[in-house]
């Protein structure tokens, strides 16, 4: 992932304030963003952990970790930071929902 492309998705994320947080599609749709590292609805084809079934509660604490530095990581100590914590519970949500 290059540096561009990480920031796109740090200034996409950053567009998904609370006025869609009611969305029915919300969570898949910031969980976009980590689709093209993590694959489509998580479902990794390889390279990077798949997130498809993750425990919500284990994906949340994975992002506060790499938020705070506690977790290394290449470029999601980057954009863990650019989430709200009510996004990280969306998008834990959903990919804690795909199979």
């Amino acid at each position: 992932m290059t540096r561009t492309s990480v920031m796109v998705a740090v200034a996409l994320i950053g567009l998904g304030g609370s006025a869609f947080a009611n969305d029915a599609n919300y969570g898949r749709n910031m969980a976009s963003a980590c689709s093209s590292c993590h694959g489509t609805n998580g479902k990794s084809v390889g390279g990077m952990e798949a997130l498809n079934g993750y425990s919500k509660d284990k994906m949340v604490k994975a992002v506060q970790d790499f938020r705070s530095g506690a977790k290394p990581a290449t470029v999601m100590h980057q954009l863990g930071k650019g989430y709200t914590d009510a996004q990280i519970e969306a998008i834990a949500t959903f990919y804690a929902a795909q199979k």
